[in-house]
């Protein structure tokens, strides 16, 4: 145990061996929808001709293992990574059902970005492009991804629907789904006005069993946590293991090829960087060198996923849950890590975790971190603006790497209209020029 404690510094962070084991469940709870998520995602739910799911499954949770394992190991953070959101879809639906790339080629489109990154990483330019960013806009990037976390929360379980007339609307309150959602949410605020400690993992625990009495209760209704079985066969990573190698030469022979390359990189980077920038600003004791550890996990950990056959693999914002339960050390993401391996023989449980559980850590977690908006300059316009449009536009693209890039834009050219474009680093001017050329590949070419 005393190992242990000095190896993760435990007591240097104000942490316990059982809080961090909480944290890493908590976590794990939280984020373990990605394991069936993702598969559904990258074949495009069927349309992605050949693509096995099954093996990307098995990839899923291998690379999410392995990686958060490393990320604890090495990095020593309390960080969980598994494939991207948004990214897994952009795999199916942009590059291969879109541009017509093969998912092999989109595979290793995956695979050269991850390298990339990796490059950059090992460069110190990373570093620099981050150390760049105004104070401000680091507390708005954290403010913005509490109210997109949230948001998501609340959507998932259709609290929040888009009804056609508007954008989005409150939804139907009375289906046993949003029902179970709200209760999660109210238990999780009860325990923490109680003080209780764990009270995120507390409220995920009693919420599932709830939900699952719900479901004998309301047979028919869908969503609710659902026992199936305790143990499930393992599918064969054949299909998609090393596929990424033989799609390189038919990738990049094109010049929308490197569209592709490029894509992957820019949203990993940032999301990536926001998503760290959240999670350490509720630590103490976290250096830079922790910071770039942990950015090499997280390139890696894509070169890893793309030749184990999944989409880009990347820290999960999910794991300010585990933050909020008490995570401070790489302890917890040691314990997210065996949980993710050893969920690929206990993964019919996981039927027990739906997103109407997991809301309450949501939206918990997000309002926990919206509270750095009041560490931001709002009586300087030029920040103030930029600031806004970084969390307006999080929530409202529902992509944290575009919410940052439009910050970022905003607040470059109200800069040089206010004539103080020399105090705007040539790094950020650049990470800002690489988002207008992101955007126009996107949507003109």
């Amino acid at each position: 145990m005393e190992f242990i404690k000095k190896y993760f510094r435990i007591e240097e962070r104000g942490t316990t061996i059982r809080t961090e084991v909480l944290g890493g469940l908590t976590t794990f709870l939280t984020m373990a929808y990605i394991l069936f998520a993702n598969p559904g995602l990258m074949s495009g739910f069927g349309a992605v001709d050949g693509l096995d799911a099954n093996a990307v499954f098995l990839a899923t949770a291998l690379a999410a293992g392995l990686a958060t394992l490393a990320m604890g190991l090495f990095a020593k953070l309390p960080v969980a990574l598994a494939p991207g959101m948004g990214l897994n879809a952009f795999f199916s639906f942009t590059i291969v059902l879109g541009m017509g790339y093969s998912w092999e080629e989109a595979l290793a489109a995956v695979l050269v970005s991850g390298v990339l990154y990796l490059v950059i990483t090992l460069l110190g330019v990373r570093q620099k492009v981050v150390a760049a960013i105004p104070q401000s806009l680091k507390y708005a990037i954290g403010a913005g991804i509490g109210f997109f976390i949230a948001y998501i929360g609340l959507v998932n379980v259709g609290i929040v629907i888009n009804t056609g007339g508007t954008t989005t609307s409150l939804g139907d309150l009375t289906t046993p789904v949003a029902l179970l959602a709200l209760f999660g949410i109210i238990l999780t605020m009860v325990l923490l006005a109680l003080k209780v400690r764990a009270a995120v993992f507390f409220g995920l625990v009693i919420t599932a069993v709830v939900g699952l009495i719900a479901g004998f209760i309301f047979p028919d209704a869908q969503g609710l946590p659902v026992y199936t079985a305790f143990i499930g066969s393992v599918p064969s990573l054949a299909p998609t293991f090393g596929k990424a190698f033989s799609g390189i030469v038919g990738l990049l022979s094109q010049p929308a090829g490197w569209f592709a390359v490029f894509a992957f990189l820019f949203v990993d980077f940032f999301d990536t960087s926001g998503t760290l920038m959240a999670v350490t600003g509720q630590m103490e004791n976290v250096t830079e060198e922790d910071i770039q550890n942990a950015n090499i996990v997280d390139s890696s950990a894509t070169v890893v996923g793309a030749v184990l056959g999944t989409s880009t693999v990347t820290s999960y914002i999910e794991s300010l849950s585990g933050v909020g339960a008490g995570a401070r050390t790489g302890l917890a993401s040691v314990v997210t890590g065996v949980l993710f391996l050893l969920s690929i023989f206990l993964s019919p449980l996981l039927t027990l975790v739906t997103s109407s559980v997991t809301a309450a850590a949501m939206v918990i977690v997000g309002t926990m971190m919206a509270a750095s908006i009041g560490k931001i300059e709002w009586d300087k316009w030029q920040i103030s603006i930029a600031s806004f449009m970084t969390i307006l536009v999080m929530i409202l693209s529902y992509s944290i790497s575009d919410g940052i890039g439009f910050g970022f834009l905003t607040y470059v050219v109200v800069m040089i209209a206010s004539k103080k474009g020399k105090e705007v680093s040539p790094l950020l001017y650049g990470a800002t020029a690489l988002f207008i050329a992101y955007i126009v590949f996107l949507n003109v070419l």
